[in-house]
């Protein structure tokens, strides 16, 4: 069997876990966090992309806990309602289409739980070093014991640590959109009925959603501000931030910063893309947001990663014993609806044109899936 270390128990990072195993490599996932990171934004799966929750049995699963929310308001500073719309969602778009939405968590347990017996995780631990030798890819951990891969695969997002030590820094690949923002749990303090809440102010917006059968909300908070350079890593100056310019801009912001200081899975980043020129090198290829992050701001992130590692893994198993073709092959049939979808985010960033739903619909569905 074929040895793959995928780094990252991402959406990207367990599906492409569990088409590998189904191709016949045995997998190996390590992941930073503890356990599996809670939290994370209303996430839709969409086009081609249902096609692989299908093929995997998790299509039904995943409807099932799809958020149902009902439709949305928009309120003025004081709580009053200046607009409703029961069609369609700032989250999730159109209501009466076969998208599903749920939240990111659930999609990342849906995962687990079919890949668990096949896979080997290790949680609490990360990648300090690779060492391709041509034949093989020597790993380092924090924790656990060095030991060889034949193939290494990144799908550690945005600020993937395989793409900065396989590709090279950050900068040279990120492109950021000047948007900020936040996202975490509170409780349904509005009680909300599958509904969305949203106040846009001068240069921030907040927003609140019901969530799990209306039992918990999730709220989200940001700004925009090109150039601004915040540390992902830094939470105390990311809550700072947020209290410093969200503080007095009216609705119920007060209460969700006083949430957000004691959230158990608070989430902050700018919105951003990753644009490479390759996605692979020798025996280690990246998937998903570590190397063609579209941004939630486009509203694909999930379905292009989905997608992305279902290709990887076929592509792969299609070369046989030549990687190399398997890598070139991922990139040559993925790469062009990656680009289409990134150019989705210019209807949500500040001057964008709005796309019209037949325009979005129509690249989303612009890829055909190969039955690998």
């Amino acid at each position: 069997m074929p040895r793959v270390l995928v780094s990252g128990a991402s959406v990207a990072g367990m599906t492409t876990a569990y088409w590998l195993g189904k191709h016949g490599y045995s997998v190996t996932v390590v992941e930073r966090y503890p356990g599996l990171r809670p939290g994370g934004q209303a996430i839709d799966v969409r086009g081609p992309a249902l096609t692989v929750l299908e093929r995997m049995s998790l299509r039904a699963a995943a409807d099932h806990r799809r958020t149902r929310i009902r439709g949305a308001s928009v309120v003025d500073a004081d709580g009053n309602e200046l607009s409703q719309d029961t069609e369609s969602t700032p989250t999730g778009g159109p209501i009466a289409s076969p998208d599903i939405e749920l939240l990111r968590d659930d999609l990342i347990e849906l995962l687990y739980e079919e890949t668990q017996l096949n896979v080997e995780y290790l949680f609490d631990d990360s990648i300090v070093s690779l060492r391709d030798d041509g034949d093989s890819v020597g790993v380092t951990f924090e924790r656990a014991v060095a030991r060889g891969f034949d193939l290494v695969i990144g799908a550690d997002g945005l600020h993937s640590n395989v793409r900065r030590l396989v590709f090279g820094p950050e900068e040279q690949f990120i492109e950021r959109l000047g948007t900020h923002a936040a996202i975490f749990t509170v409780p349904n303090f509005l009680d909300l009925d599958y509904w969305q809440i949203w106040h846009y102010g001068d240069s921030t917006m907040a927003g609140v959603y019901s969530a799990r059968n209306n039992t918990e909300a999730r709220a989200m908070v940001g700004f925009m501000e090109a150039g601004l350079r915040i540390d992902y890593r830094d939470t105390e100056a990311q809550l700072a931030e947020l209290e410093r310019r969200m503080a007095d801009d009216g609705w119920v912001r007060p209460q969700l910063l006083r949430y957000m200081r004691t959230a158990p899975d608070f989430y902050f980043d700018e919105m951003s893309q990753i644009k490479m020129d390759r996605w692979s090198r020798g025996r280690v290829a990246l998937v998903g947001d570590a190397g063609y992050c579209c941004s939630p701001l486009s509203g694909q992130g999930t379905s292009v990663a989905l997608l992305g590692a279902c290709i990887l893994a076929g592509e792969l198993a299609a070369a046989g014993d030549d990687y190399e073709l398997g890598f070139a092959n991922y990139r040559k049939e993925f790469h062009d609806y990656v680009k289409r979808n990134q150019w989705l985010v210019i209807d949500n960033i500040p001057g964008g044109a709005p796309i019209p739903q037949e325009v979005f619909d129509r690249i989303v569905n612009s890829l055909t899936l190969k039955d690998y």
